[in-house]
């Protein structure tokens, strides 16, 4: 098995978001989540979908909602877990088999998601930092990851 990494810090313009890491749910997830955090994939890149009342979208390296890393798309982890207020959960195409890289960060609940996405985390600090990011699809000025490591 691979390193075990059990929190994510992601630095935004506004400072630190914490995420607890839920390997217990979806290990294989949050090992590329935590692979792609630590070698630098995720700075610099942009939450292009940010829809008020229910989540902030990111994780594509170029901004468009449309690509994702260069490694494999992962096999779902679907689970009980609820998408809730702080849930991160991995985004996809309809192909339930297609997360790779991007990812979402509930604002709300979204309950209607439970059972189809791959939750991987929660946010346990600076969820206002996730709130405050600029809202729109794509926002005319959206917010940035600077940075974000697992450990």
């Amino acid at each position: 098995m691979a390193d075990t990494y059990s929190t994510l810090t992601m630095t935004l313009e506004g400072g630190d978001v914490t995420i607890r890491l839920r390997p217990d749910l979806a290990p294989d997830h949050v090992a590329r989540i935590a692979e792609l955090a630590n070698a630098g994939f995720y700075d610099g890149v942009v939450f292009h979908r940010v829809i008020p009342g229910f989540m902030a979208q990111g994780g594509d390296p170029t901004g468009t909602g449309m690509h994702g890393s260069d490694k494999p798309n992962l096999k779902q982890e679907f689970s009980k877990e609820p998408h809730v207020r702080g849930t991160c959960s991995m985004a996809r195409t309809m192909d339930p088999n297609s997360a790779n890289s991007q990812f979402f960060i509930c604002f709300d609940d979204a309950r209607f998601l439970d059972g189809q996405y791959t939750v991987w985390g929660e946010v346990t600090e600076g969820m206002e930092l996730i709130d405050a990011l600029p809202k729109g699809e794509p926002p005319a000025s959206p917010g940035k990851i600077v940075s974000m490591k697992a450990a």
